[in-house]
């Protein structure tokens, strides 16, 4: 390990690369200590200690404790992240934006402008909407969180909020274009795993205080590990279909029979399924904490973390949103036919329907343990929490998203080394036809 973090340094591409991505991260963290306006920290700090495990608790931890400070970058990128994920649906749904993703890089050029004014879009909505839901909170002693509402607030937090928003957009953008890894996920990963240190504080004092034993300390982090190394063995886990390609001949030019594959990965939904089953499934909380009625307050009391109808409800929507992302972005049909007029086959399965059938039927079952996959692990640390009474929300959906974005990142780090290592290997060599 010590060798391979050496060995990164001694490239200069990749060290600048490198050594860009973590000046970008550390421009994100500082801004999200950055203050908006107009808001007393103390009590909005007491409001959302009392809203673990509600919607404005599952944002907070991505946006790395921003939004319990309400910083500049309290939206984090999730109004990025929501746009884009609305017009990767839209591309199935709306036919013009479906021509435009087959238009080649000025298509997706014009896509991703579009997914910049949305991004704008819904970050004003939600900066509006945090605007006027702070302006009807109260500390736990009865003091207003916002000292003087009004619309030159409200003005102010959408302006900051929205230009927050587009900068982190700004900034992800060009950690994706200079720097190593994906912009955009490096920034969520940066957003989670900087709760680290306040989790390991909080388990320690519980530890001081005699709340929390040594042995559910070990055993916890012993399933730590465990649910880390199994979400590394399933996201690398695929089933390859063989494909054979029969020997053509195109005008001048003959092809030989080649055989090839095709990937489906067990989990092919990603992350998308629990955030949509968590903002789901996790709004009556959220509406509870501004509407005083009974019955709200007891249903989100019923949907809350570690209830069983939470774990019941959360299980079913990670199933629902599995198929239906996979049905999205995956179309058998159209694979088939790319196959077919490619002139390769799936050996015992006819060309056409019949291999869009056994795809199909391949991807169900495979979507269904990735599904259930999903579901084990964010439901793990709910039970963990509920059972040992832990400070920690380092699990389920953050998990998944850290890890996932951890091997992305190291995968393309190692791309960098082998292909320096295989230049260096060539060096000196003379090779016929180079010159």
């Amino acid at each position: 390990m010590l060798d391979a973090l050496q060995n990164i340094f001694k490239i200069p591409e990749l060290k600048k690369r490198v050594l860009f991505s973590l000046g970008m991260l550390a421009v994100y963290r500082i801004g999200c200590f950055i203050p908006t306006p107009g808001v007393d920290r103390i009590a909005l700090s007491h409001f959302f200690k009392q809203s673990q495990g509600t919607l404005l608790g599952l944002f907070d931890m991505f946006s790395g404790g921003a939004l319990e400070r309400l910083t500049v970058f309290a939206l984090g990128i999730m109004p990025y992240i929501s746009s884009s994920i609305i017009f990767q649906l839209l591309t199935v749904v709306v036919p013009a934006i479906e021509k435009l993703s087959k238009e080649g890089e000025s298509g997706r050029k014009k896509i991703i402008q579009y997914t910049r004014y949305g991004t704008v879009l819904l970050s004003v909505v939600q900066g509006m909407g945090i605007a006027i839901g702070l302006e009807s909170m109260r500390g736990p002693a009865g003091e207003l969180i916002v000292p003087n509402p009004g619309w030159s607030f409200r003005l102010m937090t959408v302006i900051t909020l929205t230009a927050g928003t587009a900068f982190i957009m700004w900034l992800g953008e060009q950690m994706s274009e200079k720097g190593i890894g994906n912009g955009i996920s490096l920034i969520i990963f940066a957003g989670i795993v900087a709760r680290i240190p306040t989790a390991l504080g909080n388990t320690g004092r519980l530890f001081n205080a005699g709340q929390i034993s040594l042995f559910v300390i070990i055993f916890v982090l012993a399933v730590m590990f465990a649910v880390i190394a199994g979400i590394i063995f399933v996201e690398r886990g695929q089933r390859r279909l063989p494909i054979h390609y029969a020997k053509r001949v195109v005008g001048l030019k003959t092809f030989n029979a080649q055989t090839s594959h095709l990937p489906l990965k067990v989990n092919m939904a990603g992350v998308i399924p629990p955030i949509f089953a968590s903002s789901i499934i996790m709004f009556p909380a959220t509406v509870a904490n501004f509407i005083n009625i009974p019955w709200v307050q007891q249903a989100a009391k019923s949907l809350s973390p570690g209830n069983w109808v939470y774990n019941i409800f959360f299980v079913a929507f990670i199933i629902f949103f599995c198929y239906f992302y996979t049905a999205v972005t995956f179309n058998p049909v159209d694979v088939a036919e790319n196959i077919k007029k490619h002139g390769g086959y799936i050996p015992g399965i006819r060309p056409g329907k019949e291999t869009s059938d056994f795809m199909d039927s391949v991807l169900t079952r495979l979507t269904f343990a990735g599904a259930i996959y999903i579901s084990v692990i964010c439901v793990l640390p709910s039970i963990l929490i509920g059972k040992f009474n832990l400070p920690f929300y380092f699990g389920g959906t953050a998990l998944l998203i850290a890890v996932g974005v951890g091997m992305d990142t190291v995968a393309q780090i190692e791309s960098h080394l082998i292909t320096k290592n295989y230049e260096g290997f060539l060096k000196g060599v003379r090779i016929r036809g180079r010159k």
